[in-house]
């Protein structure tokens, strides 16, 4: 059994907003949960391991 730890980070690599899921649930899954929470912003950075087509 495994988990992810998805983040949403300021600048300065400080976390804002954490969710865990657990390891077999889709990284889209919890980029959905915690988009409601970005704040407003002129630059947005994203990162995925994989490619997901």
């Amino acid at each position: 059994m495994n988990t992810k730890l998805h983040a949403i980070c300021d600048s300065r690599g400080r976390p804002l907003s954490l969710l865990v899921t657990a390891g077999q649930v889709s990284d889209y899954i919890g980029a959905r949960a915690l988009v409601s929470s970005l704040p407003n912003v002129d630059w947005l950075l994203g990162d995925r391991g994989y490619d997901a087509d």
